[in-house]
């Protein structure tokens, strides 16, 4: 992955000490010029906060502007991590937010879902690794049917694996409404993987 040159000089500093340091503790080191802080940061989040981008907007580039601009806001303003939620919902509701201003700056083009970037696991033959991937595709195909408001669902809820309370903060709609949205995309999406041949137990 090519990160923005903005990022890039995160990139070049050395990480905080390998210690068990909290995320709450090293963003208030952010907000007290700690660059080295800034890096073990990035590192910890920048693919899990790269890939939510990449699965909204479908851009390989645009995801890649999305997770610098994200960084750069926590940089410039970590001071305002109040601690009210983890700091993992707050990256990803900073990323929400730099990606639905792209989409509506983008207007109402239907999103195509980009693949996004895998890392195999050096144990499987490749004959998995392949099966594996032609899972993953047709997931990923059948995702991108949702609508917007369905897909980011599914995305904070199995792949941020953020509970129903988080989900609501971050999109900022009651918890009964996540959770009827979960059900209609859980149902959409088994309709789908049915349609495309996979065998699957309605969720």
């Amino acid at each position: 992955m090519t990160f923005h040159p903005r990022i890039d000089a995160f990139e070049t500093l050395p990480a905080a000490p390998a210690r068990a340091e909290t995320d709450e503790a090293l963003i208030a080191r952010i907000a007290a010029g700690d660059k080295r802080a800034m890096r073990t940061l990035f590192d910890r989040h920048h693919l899990r906060i790269y890939r939510f981008a990449l699965r909204l907007l479908g851009e390989r580039e645009v995801a890649e502007d999305v997770l610098s601009e994200v960084f750069l806001d926590v940089w410039r303003h970590a001071e305002m991590f109040g601690g009210r939620s983890q700091a993992s919902t707050w990256l990803i509701a900073i990323a929400r937010f730099k990606a639905l201003t792209w989409l509506r700056r983008r207007g109402e083009t239907p999103l195509d879902e980009a693949t996004a970037a895998a890392i195999p696991d050096t144990s499987d033959d490749p004959e998995t690794v392949m099966r594996k991937k032609q899972q993953s595709q047709i997931l990923r195909d059948c995702l991108a049917r949702l609508s917007l408001k369905h897909r980011e669902i599914v995305d904070l809820v199995y792949y941020q694996e953020m509970t129903i309370a988080e989900v609501a903060r971050i999109v900022g709609i009651p918890e009964a409404t996540v959770k009827t949205r979960m059900f209609h995309a859980r149902r959409q999406l088994f309709d789908l993987l049915a349609a495309a041949g996979v065998d699957r137990s309605p969720p």
